[in-house]
Formats: C-alpha cells, sequence, structure tokens
C-alpha cells in the first residue's frame, strides 16, 4: 500500500532550518525510523543534549559546504565529513553535540532517528561511523546510488547498526530511472532532496515537502524512481517496522512509559555521563 504524508518546514533560527518528519505513537506509517530531519544547519545550533532509547543518525550530503564536528559522553570526539555517516546508538542514555566544523558555512545533512528493539533499550551506548570513501557505490547509465546502511546491487554497507535499515542516496540524470527492490516484510519511503521525480506514476517535487511511503507487505515488490525536468537527487529509506510503542519526552523515546520516566531519572542522576571539554 502507498501514501503520501506531508513533512514540515521548521525554521528554528541560528542557521537552522529543516524539513521535519516525525512518526507517531507507533512511529507509523515510518517504522522503524521514529523521524527524519532534512537539514541545513550553518551555526551551532543545539547544546549538549541527552538520548536513551534509540539510534540518533547524521548523514552529510555529499554538497555540504562544511562537516560536522561530534561528541559524546563515551569520549567521541570526530568529524563527520560530507558523504560519511555517524550512527550512535544511545540505549539506556548518552549526551550528544554536533556543531558545524566552519560556521557560518552550510551543513547539508540528514538527521536519521531510528527506533530500537525494545530488547536493546537498555543496552549500553556505542557509536559507528563511515567515512566518505567507505561508503559502497552503484553505478549505471544515467544514476549512482550509495549505500551507507543496508544493501542494493549486490554491495553491502560495512556497518552493522543495531536496527537494520537501508539508506540509498540515489542521484538519477534527467529521464532516467532506477528500480529499488523492497524486500519482503519492509516499509519505505522516498525523500525527494533536489529536483522532481515520478516515483511509481506519482510526481513529487522536493520543494513539496511530500514522501511517498510504503507499507510493509509479505511480498517483495519495485519501487521505480524517474528523475523529470532535470537531475534529481532523492534518499530511499526501508525498514522492517518494529510494531512496538513509542513514548517521547524531549529527545527521549522508550517503549512504554515507565522506562521513559526512569530514563528521565537516570539523565538527572548523571548515569549518561558528561562531555569532556573540547
Amino acid at each position: 500500500m502507498t501514501q503520501i504524508i506531508e513533512m514540515h518546514p521548521m525554521d528554528i533560527g541560528n542557521g537552522f532550518r529543516a524539513y521535519s518528519l516525525r512518526g507517531g505513537d507507533h512511529a507509523e506509517p515510518i517504522d522503524p525510523f521514529l523521524g527524519v530531519d532534512h537539514a541545513r544547519m550553518s551555526q551551532p545550533t543545539f547544546p549538549p543534549h541527552p538520548h536513551a532509547g534509540f539510534s540518533a543518525v547524521s548523514y552529510l550530503l555529499e554538497d555540504s559546504e562544511t562537516g560536522v564536528l561530534n561528541r559524546d559522553s563515551l569520549g567521541t570526539h570526530n568529524l563527520i565529513k560530507a558523504g560519511g555517516l555517524h550512527w550512535t546508538a544511545a540505549g539506556r542514555g548518552i549526551v550528544h553535540e554536533e556543531v558545524p566544523e566552519v560556521t557560518d558555512k552550510t551543513v547539508h545533512m540528514l538527521q536519521i532517528f531510528v527506533n530500537l528493539n525494545v530488547d536493546k533499550q537498555k543496552d549500553a551506548p556505542f557509536a559507528l561511523s563511515l567515512e566518505p570513501e567507505d561508503v559502497p557505490v552503484v553505478e549505471s547509465a544515467g544514476a549512482k546510488i550509495r549505500v551507507p546502511l543496508g544493501s542494493f546491487g549486490g554491495v553491502r554497507s560495512p556497518l552493522t547498526p543495531p536496527t537494520e535499515v537501508d539508506l540509498l542516496d540515489i542521484s538519477i540524470e534527467p529521464d532516467t530511472q532506477v528500480v529499488i527492490p523492497l524486500t519482503t516484510g519492509k516499509g519505505a519511503f522516498v525523500m525527494p532532496i533536489d529536483g522532481v521525480v515520478e516515483v511509481d506514476g506519482t510526481v513529487v517535487d522536493s520543494s513539496s515537502g511530500q514522501l511517498p511511503v510504503y507499507s510493509a507487505e509479505p511480498e517483495t515488490r519495485e519501487i521505480t524512481i524517474r528523475a523529470l525536468d532535470g537531475r534529481a537527487k532523492v534518499v530511499f529509506f526501508s525498514g522492517a517496522p518494529l510494531r512496538q510503542p513509542v513514548h517521547w519526552k524531549g529527545s527521549l523515546a522508550l517503549a512504554s512509559e515507565e522506562a521513559l520516566i526512569e530514563s528521565i531519572k537516570g539523565y538527572q542522576r548523571g548515569e549518561f555521563g558528561k562531555l569532556n571539554q573540547a
């Protein structure tokens, strides 16, 4: 089943603007993704903040003018470069911060929130990184597909995250199409980044904030994406839904109200750790 859902513009000032997508109490219809921000950021926007119960994933698009300095309470201190990806599995709790490497240059990125199975929400936090040059690429006539997460066309990302998802960064020349298999039991959505595309016959403009969404079905399907009126870029997301409750409080998301309350108390007790001085 296919439907169209809307992203919502968000401009909180200080150089941060985005189109934002959020799932509901069960993250439907984008489960196991809790949300995605297609964001541009040119100033430090968010002070150090906690995460728990899910994974915070940052993917920088290749045209990003600068990288992102990433820090967390595990002691991670790294640079996410244009075309690279960083996955923070928050588990039972972590403190996190990301700021542009060069102020006043624009970071072009996806902030992706991926749910954790309830059995993993109390696990110790950890981080995974993928450098731009290590992202597998599939090229065909008129198309380039980068595979930061999951697999496509016989190649697989070197990352093994705690929630199995696919993320394909697809660049398409005019009047060229790409066919993406959607395997049994996985849902998907297509996020236009630049240009105008036709997704299985539905025309979607990157400026509209509209996303075609496919629910999980018991058979393998194919999704056809074609560029219209010039070059286009889309990002394809897919994963098997977890179908578990989601209880939010700020940047914490747990599978029960009781676990959420305990997580808040743990953060207040200092159990998430703290950032080292930069």
